[in-house]
């Protein structure tokens, strides 16, 4: 494909829609020439190894490719593959004759609202995120799975990328403290991937590797109508698309932290959880963040030309050990501790479970999401005692997990009964964590306040009544003298009591 095609493509009478003004994006695969209401996206006949687009046939089939994969996740953005016929110096778009080349039609949209440029705008926020979870979640739960005879997802396919990293990124490094840093990390990686190769093998048969997104990050996110829309999935390389779930998440986790935005991952990742269940698969989330945060200090790395000045040699030296300090981070031995809530229906524990998400990592368990995963929409009444019994024994089955897999756990519950805190604390003891009640308070107008906005909603889980709170209030088992030692107590309606709650937390668990 020639210069002079992209030139001649930039003549309004060849679209049947209005032109406001040519512009030209290139990368280093593609051009993509912008029209206004719609661009148009060609493939450049590059290998790359990774990438093979050398041949028309080829081109065409990635364009529809691109088209095809790209729909799971977005409506009326990418919209037709287009042939381009005619000559290179007098093209047509979707005409008569044979293709020259093919072109991906998509409705355009401006750069400003890419979520990467609202975030170095200080424009991004937590609604956006929690947008990003629910429809990453359900992407996931829908995506096909990689059939059981198709290599990919297996512990030896999922390891070598991992290894091919070290073996690529050596080369270019010399600096005796760099290369230290990058042998650790590898005899990490090494360590890990022993530990975690059951794992691995059990999730690639209970199809947890799927059709994935591949490439989910802040710059592959744009606002279209108020609304966050993922797109530019990787359709040119199967492996890298053909991934267990938490190499998506752990892409989009890694590129927040990356960002500073470490309160916004952690809600990204529990918000994940409640909305998938995938718990059991928790442990493998730091391994894929250091595999995709030294992917990308190794694209880092690759940008460095032969005859680069010392200025940029710094530069990107500079970048890679940014990345190579992230990864580094994942590595740590993590502080755990396991928090639960005591109060009373829409007293605000949620709002309390949360900010422990945001400030401290925790992975949040919320009882009323976790008893309509084990009940779904069967009939009777799933709060009467068994099912309540039921419930809170899953809290805590989850909870062993997750605090084994090496992360804190808040379990937003009402645990008003003594036996329910004393199981509890059982989890906490056999798993070696810290045990801590969040006993939270507010005035009964409060309370009630909150409930009439809760229900106004629609849109959370709890089912909880004025009748109900009544209730949990008249047979509510109050802490005990022993309780009362191991409980802080949060007036949940003033925000200063839990500011203290968590810097106390963070004084006597310094890691997180």
């Amino acid at each position: 494909m020639s210069q002079s095609l992209i030139a001649a493509l930039q003549n309004p009478a060849l679209y049947p829609h209005p032109v406001e003004a040519f512009q030209i994006i290139e990368t280093h695969i593609s051009w993509v020439i912008l029209t206004g209401p719609y661009a148009y996206k060609l493939k450049k006949p590059m290998n790359f190894g990774f990438l093979d687009f050398t041949d028309l046939e080829k081109r065409g089939h990635f364009c529809n490719e691109e088209l095809r994969l790209n729909q799971r996740l977005t409506h009326d953005l990418y919209l037709e593959v287009l042939p381009v016929t005619g000559t290179a110096e007098a093209p047509q778009l979707g005409g008569e004759g044979p293709a020259i080349e093919y072109a991906l039609k998509m409705r355009q949209f401006p750069q400003s609202q890419l979520l990467s440029t609202l975030q170095a705008n200080g424009e991004l926020t937590s609604t956006h995120i929690d947008e990003m979870a629910q429809q990453i979640a359900h992407f996931h739960l829908s995506a096909p799975e990689v059939p059981q005879d198709h290599p990919a997802g297996t512990p030896d396919e999922v390891m070598a990328p991992v290894r091919q990293n070290f073996e690529q990124i050596r080369p270019f490094l010399s600096d005796k403290v760099d290369l230290v840093q990058l042998d650790a990390l590898q005899a990490w990686a090494e360590s890990s991937f022993e530990r975690l190769k059951p794992l691995l093998a059990q999730r690639k048969l209970e199809g947890f590797t799927r059709e994935c997104h591949g490439d989910i990050h802040l710059g592959n996110a744009t606002l279209i109508d108020g609304q966050v829309v993922i797109f530019d999935c990787i359709e040119f390389n199967e492996p890298f698309r053909f991934t267990d779930v938490y190499a998506d998440t752990g892409f989009l986790a890694m590129d927040l932290e990356d960002r500073g935005l470490k309160s916004l991952a952690r809600r990204f990742i529990s918000q994940y959880l409640e909305l998938t269940g995938d718990y059991q698969g928790l442990e493998l989330l730091n391994f894929y963040k250091a595999y995709r945060a030294l992917v990308r200090a190794k694209v880092a790395l690759f940008s460095l030309q032969a005859d680069a000045s010392p200025v940029q040699r710094a530069t990107t030296l500079r970048q890679y050990r940014n990345y190579a300090n992230l990864a580094e981070s994942y590595s740590t031995i993590p502080s755990r501790f396991l928090a639960i809530t005591h109060g009373v229906s829409a007293v605000g524990k949620s709002h309390v479970a949360m900010r422990l998400v945001e400030a401290l990592g925790a992975v949040r368990l919320r009882s009323d999401v976790e008893r309509k995963r084990l009940f779904g929409e069967q009939q009777g009444d799933i709060y009467a005692a068994d099912a309540s019994a039921a419930t809170y024994a899953r809290l805590n089955d989850i909870a062993s997990t997750v605090l084994r897999a090496g992360f804190p756990v808040v379990i937003d519950a009402t645990f008003l009964k003594r036996e329910q805190r004393d199981a509890a604390a059982k989890v906490a003891e056999a798993t070696g964590a810290p045990f801590l009640i969040l006993d939270c308070n507010a005035p009964q107008a409060v309370i009630a306040s909150w409930l009439e906005q809760r229900q106004a909603e629609k849109s959370d889980p709890s089912d909880a009544t004025l009748a109900v709170i009544e209730q949990q209030q008249a047979n509510r088992e109050p802490l005990s003298a022993e309780e009362l030692l191991l409980s802080k107590r949060v007036e949940t309606n003033q925000s200063g009591t839990l500011d203290a709650v968590v810097a106390q937390i963070r004084q006597r668990l310094p890691g997180l």
